[in-house]
């Protein structure tokens, strides 16, 4: 299924979407799918057709736009050739802040809260390394609408910072899963214990996890890639939205 896109409107502009559904025109739960930090490209896609294959309405939005249009990145190469990591670092990530992107979120779930064609108001959020970091946001800051938030291959949710995600924990109603990379410098062991503690502390449902992989394991197009910890991911993934969306 090709993607569909959109645009919906935010306080700052207009924020291009990609849309997949599942056949069929009944209603159907929606599933908030955050980006990678290299941004929307085909293997993205790809992620999209089967999340919503699995019975579900999901919306990928680029949440970079506030930088404007841009080509798709080379995911084997964007972290390795000097330039490129430059132009990610000084171009893109600056626009790519929590509270833009919660503002962003806001209305990317008015968007969804006007369709006909989704089953309100129950929400399913997903994101992969930044996108890990704004799903684990939107539950905290969405707390009536998200009830369930996979964070996969995420980094930073732990820090010494004021703003420390994980300081978040007690605003969260959803359903947490969150599996990090083994192989992760900013998800260290030592994070993982006080992310957990937090959940815990907040009664929050969750599971944390580290899987024998590196960061990135998910798309299909990056040097990280691991096809065994993918499909691994996609059992979990599709078993949390199960349980907490489409029954």
């Amino acid at each position: 299924m090709a993607p569909e896109r959109i645009e919906i409107k935010t306080g700052d502009g207009s924020c291009p979407t990609y849309l997949f559904r599942a056949p069929g025109s009944a209603p159907l739960p929606a599933v908030l799918f955050f980006m990678d930090g290299i941004g929307i490209r085909p293997a993205l896609f790809q992620m999209g057709e089967r999340m919503a294959a699995g019975g579900y309405h999901v919306i990928l939005p680029d949440l970079f736009y506030r930088a404007g249009p841009y080509e798709p990145m080379d995911a084997k190469t964007i972290f390795s050739d000097p330039e490129q990591r430059a132009m990610l670092m000084t171009r893109f990530m600056p626009v790519a802040t929590i509270p833009l992107l919660m503002k962003d979120t806001g209305a990317f779930l008015d968007h969804l809260s006007g369709r006909k064609d989704v089953r309100q108001s129950k929400v399913g959020a997903t994101g992969y390394c930044l996108g890990g970091r704004v799903c684990f946001a939107a539950a905290a800051h969405f707390p009536d609408r998200i009830v369930a938030a996979a964070a996969f291959h995420p980094s930073r949710l732990v820090t010494d910072d004021p703003d420390s995600l994980h300081l978040l924990a007690p605003r969260i109603k959803a359903r947490v899963q969150v599996a990090a990379a083994t192989e992760d410098q900013n998800f260290t062991p030592e994070q993982q214990k006080r992310l957990d503690e937090a959940l815990t502390a907040a009664g929050v449902q969750h599971t944390v996890e580290m899987w024998p992989a590196r960061h990135g394991w998910v798309p299909g197009d990056t040097p990280a890639h691991n096809p065994q910890q993918a499909e691994r991911h996609w059992t979990t993934l599709l078993q949390l939205f199960d349980e907490t969306l489409a029954r």
